[in-house]
């Protein structure tokens, strides 16, 4: 069969004109039917190797053969050629063949999601993050600081106890008050962690938050620290260092 790959695959000269090739012409037909199915180049490999007919002599099938007679116009006739295919046929695969070579795009949430996790994630970890950030809009109590506070330090019950009794003198010193008010304030103000403060952001942001049919990049960047995988689990860090389970993979 060596001769006959001067001609396409599928066809065969037979006293000086080009003629289809019953057993190879059938299998053109075979590999666009099932390509425009859905099958994979290495599946198509797979099967011609296995059901035949050979492409070349000795030559085992590659994707570089199915390549070739998937691009090739001539299967529907023309300049000499007898159609194989109908050219409906090969315009759908044309389109398919296209649509599978461009590289699917991403929405401005997924890179978000691929930056997360330092990777492409699995698809399911997308529904699992959407699943938690729509629970915590939905109930921000959900968003806690792990870990409470302890008792208040030494400086601040020292000025807490002397603004009362500044108060409670008559006549108030009322500049002293003031400044010891203030003081009181800003000790507060530094002995509040910075989990506490991110605690409270999260909740102003959640709040603003409408239910979500998929994932919003913005959100995802204010809220989420990190996303990590166990176990099919998507594991959400929030920016306040709370870690939140995604749903078991479907």
């Amino acid at each position: 069969m060596a001769c006959n790959r001067k001609l396409p695959f599928g066809y065969r000269m037979e006293q000086g004109e080009i003629k289809e090739h019953p057993v190879e012409a059938e299998a053109v037909r075979r590999i666009f039917r099932r390509y425009l199915a859905g099958a994979s180049y290495a599946a198509l490999v797979e099967h011609l190797r296995d059901t035949g007919p050979a492409y070349d002599g000795d030559k085992p099938w590659n994707k570089n053969m199915v390549a070739r007679i998937l691009e090739n116009g001539k299967y529907t006739g023309g300049s000499g050629f007898p159609a194989v295919i109908p050219p409906e046929v090969y315009q759908k695969t044309l389109t398919q063949r296209k649509e599978r070579a461009a590289p699917p795009t991403k929405t401005p949430a997924q890179k978000e999601l691929r930056r997360l996790c330092g990777g492409n994630p699995p698809q399911y970890v997308e529904g699992q993050v959407l699943g938690v950030l729509n629970r915590l809009a939905a109930n921000t109590s959900l968003i806690r600081t792990l870990d409470p506070p302890e008792d208040e330090p030494v400086q601040i019950r020292v000025l807490h106890r002397k603004l009362t009794d500044l108060l409670k003198e008559a006549p108030v010193d009322e500049a002293a008050a003031r400044r010891t008010a203030l003081d009181l304030a800003a000790q507060r103000l530094d002995a509040i962690g910075p989990e506490e403060y991110e605690t409270a952001r999260l909740r102003r942001v959640f709040e603003k938050a409408a239910p979500m049919e998929s994932l919003d990049a913005e959100l995802l960047r204010n809220s989420v620290r990190a996303i990590t995988i166990q176990k099919r689990r998507a594991i959400v860090e929030l920016k306040n260092g709370q870690i939140i389970e995604g749903g078991p993979h479907k």
